[in-house]
């Protein structure tokens, strides 16, 4: 059974799910960071200045707070500004992703077609004898 076990997590899939899981929570802060740190700052001040974090709508009359956390602190709220960045990280992730599929399929090298198997002594006769009768 402990054989079984070491063929199933180190030779099989799952050990390479592990590392991709692993890769890909290292490349998800790394894109998280991207956009936190670089991207939303410039589309903040394209946009006035404002944090898109703190970009909501009370979904009450009590709530009335210039930021996120405030407001929630007041009751029910709509907070699409959050939605906005991680759409945002979303879309950059799987521009990347399709990229780095499409240069895996252009490195994988379509392998040419096997050639025909060649023909058997009982075909070549029996084409032989086939021919032979078209002829008479």
């Amino acid at each position: 059974m402990l054989d079984e076990f070491k063929n199933f997590a180190f030779k099989g899939n799952a050990f390479d799910l592990a590392v991709g899981v692993i890769i890909g929570a290292a490349f998800g802060k790394i894109v998280s960071s991207i956009v936190d740190d670089l991207i939303m700052p410039i589309v903040s001040v394209l946009f006035g200045g404002l944090d898109f974090k703190n970009y909501f709508f009370g979904l009450s009359s009590t709530v009335n707070a210039p930021t996120l956390e405030a407001a929630k602190e007041q009751g029910a709220t709509f907070a699409y500004g959050n939605f906005v960045t991680v759409l945002i990280q979303f879309l950059i992730i799987a521009f990347i992703l399709f990229q780095l599929v499409k240069v895996s399929n252009r490195l994988k090298k379509a392998e040419p077609p096997a050639p025909p198997p060649a023909a058997t002594t009982t075909e070549v006769l029996l084409k032989e004898i086939r021919d032979a009768l078209k002829k008479k």
